[in-house]
């Protein structure tokens, strides 16, 4: 199986290298794509590339990471600012790639993704979501 890992801020966190080590073991040829969505800075005002070039550094530094930790991270690549919005534009761009998407979140109060409900909106993809939450 081919899984989309969604995580930003928790992308190199032990939680996460845990759970997709136990995705491992079940599957051995499980591959994995990691995708950092964007993460807006505070205030109303800034620029765009230079936040998608901070999710591209995050999403190369977290891919050496887990790599570094024996999970095979095959493709590591930023996306938009909404979390959804990188799920949907990811899915669309690769229909049938994935068979799961792995979501790292911070825990509740903290994340904002949480506030949004990201775990349970990305269900409307059809895929199964595995939500994996990485203490503060």
């Amino acid at each position: 199986m081919r899984y989309l890992v969604v995580a930003h801020r928790t992308a190199k966190s032990p939680a996460l290298a845990a759970k997709l080590r136990e995705i491992l073991e079940k599957d051995p040829e499980a591959r994995f794509v990691l995708l950092v969505p964007a993460r807006p800075p505070s205030g109303w005002v800034y620029d765009e590339g230079e936040v998608r070039r901070r999710a591209e550094e995050e999403a190369r530094a977290a891919k050496e990471a887990l790599k570094a930790q024996g999970i095979p991270i095959e493709e590591a690549k930023a996306g938009d600012i909404s979390p959804l919005l990188a799920l949907e534009e990811e899915l669309a761009a690769h229909p049938g790639a994935y068979q799961a998407i792995v979501l790292s979140t911070l825990p509740p109060g903290l994340s904002r993704w949480l506030r949004l409900d990201v775990h349970t909106q990305a269900e409307r993809f059809g895929l199964p979501v595995i939500h994996v939450m990485a203490p503060a």
